[in-house]
């Protein structure tokens, strides 16, 4: 089991709100009263930390209009430096690291607190895509000036089902270093199931333990944002596309499915004995959504706890 303090509930469901920082062209006092509305609704939530992402523009892997146009946001890290001041408990800060010099990334790694930070590496999302710095080279870079930080690794279920090869990903993430893993948006269960029962497994031969897998929800209340999810690549089985598509409500039909989801996870994890958690994603701008994504998670933590 990871030494991490973030995941030391995780044997038995760890919880995590991942959230997308402000844009990078708000205004300064923009920018703090988002960050204060924020903390005022993660107060009654019981969660062991927060996710912080880091955007980038994947228009080259999908060359279909974005339904939502890219925004460059904040630096994760400076959001929660400077902005995020009365968070007291763990952060994950995910880092494109594609679109970073080297040199950006070895002076955040110098200024991460291993005691209270975690990290995620991103890839480029395409092999064409130029990048100033390899997924490798910030691994390597990791382990030379940093290598107390935990680091965690993406777990992309539909790249295991078009691939078959996601949990030898996982695998060779975690010999590089990673000690958790954080999935794409989670809609296909079984699928997701099938993932992790391959990447438990394929740990026994090699002598290794299985580290945390947590499971990202989201849901999902407009066809717009439907749209959206299956640009990023998320696969949405099509019967749950048409319960969302047909639905007088589909944020409600989306928020009761991702709680039968997060308790179908739950289940399957524990009768393996992997350990497990789940981030609930919120990176919408519309309240009703927002809102949907902060009762997801406190329901997932009663469930939990």
């Amino acid at each position: 089991m990871t030494a991490n303090p973030m995941l030391a509930r995780a044997r038995t469901g760890v919880l995590l709100l991942g959230i997308t920082p402000p844009r990078r062209n708000a205004t300064p006092e923009r920018v703090a009263e988002i960050a204060s509305a924020t903390l005022a609704r993660l107060e009654s939530l019981d969660l062991d930390g927060l996710v912080l992402y880091d955007i980038d523009d994947e228009s080259d892997r999908n060359r279909d209009e974005r339904p939502f146009p890219y925004l460059p946001t904040v630096d994760p890290a400076v959001f929660h430096t400077e902005y995020l001041g009365r968070w007291q408990r763990p952060v994950v800060i995910y880092r494109c690291v594609g679109k970073y010099a080297e040199d950006e990334i070895a002076a955040w790694l110098r200024a991460a607190d291993p005691g209270t930070m975690s990290g995620v590496f991103v890839g480029a999302s395409s092999r064409d895509k130029p990048v100033r710095t390899s997924l490798a080279r910030a691994h390597t870079l990791r382990g030379e000036i940093r290598p107390d930080l935990p680091v965690g690794g993406v777990a992309i279920t539909e790249r295991y089902t078009s691939g078959g090869d996601e949990h030898l990903r996982m695998l060779a993430k975690q010999e590089r270093g990673c000690t958790f893993f954080i999935s794409q948006v989670v809609y296909d269960v079984g699928a997701t199931k099938s993932l992790v029962s391959d990447y438990f497994y394929a740990c026994r031969p090699r002598g290794v333990e299985p580290q945390p897998v947590v499971f990202t929800l989201s849901v999902c209340g407009s066809l717009k944002t439907l749209a959206f999810l299956r640009w990023l690549g998320v696969a949405v089985p099509r019967w749950l596309e048409n319960a969302l598509v047909h639905s007088s409500d589909p944020l409600t039909e989306s928020l009761s499915q991702c709680r039968a989801n997060a308790r179908e996870l739950a289940d399957f994890c524990r009768g393996i004995g992997i350990p497990f958690g789940f981030n609930v994603e919120s990176v919408s701008i519309r309240r009703e959504e927002i809102d949907a994504s902060v009762t997801l998670a406190a329901d997932i933590g009663r469930m939990l706890r």
